[in-house]
């Protein structure tokens, strides 16, 4: 089954952000860039086989638009997770249930699915996250420190500030 890919590259009020969905939802998303070029290069190859259009996009963008702003937003989308693994797509689905503001440690959420002492298999799933800010995992930390990220430890901490804010 072949899918249909679209993509987008727009500004917030922290950078450029590039998004990929397809038809089952989002299939990836940058952190804020410096330059769109930055936010386009960092989605990938997959921008070949992808038709640039934002109307597969409009309330996500909003969304992204309004949190980077610094308001209080919640990202119900559609997510395609297929090239996930089934413990990767728990522990983002998980991650998704973390409130605005909030942050979990690793280990809590190893816990949770059932699998106590794999918080390191945790963040290795959470560092796989093609979807930082949808699927937050900026709000799961170290029971020692903040973590890795994605978008580097400055804009985890830049994003958890911005959500400490509210």
């Amino acid at each position: 089954m072949v899918r249909e890919l679209y993509y987008t590259i727009f500004n917030t009020a922290m950078g450029w952000v590039g998004i990929l969905g397809s038809d089952s939802g989002l299939l990836a998303a940058t952190p804020p860039q410096s330059s769109a070029r930055e936010a386009e290069r960092l989605l990938g190859e997959r921008l070949k086989s992808a038709t640039r259009s934002e109307k597969p996009f409009r309330e996500t963008i909003e969304r992204l638009r309004a949190y980077f702003a610094g308001q209080r937003v919640d990202f119900p989308d559609e997510l395609d997770l297929s090239s996930a693994t089934p413990f990767q797509r728990q522990v983002w689905r998980l991650t998704r249930l973390i409130p605005y503001g909030e942050t979990r440690s690793y280990g809590w959420i190893a816990e949770r699915l059932g699998k106590i002492g794999a918080a390191r298999a945790v963040g290795q799933a959470l560092a796989r996250n093609c979807l930082p800010v949808i699927i937050p995992c900026h709000r799961v930390v170290s029971d020692v420190g903040l973590g890795g990220y994605s978008g580097g430890v400055g804009m985890k901490k830049s994003l958890l500030r911005l959500e400490a804010h509210r």
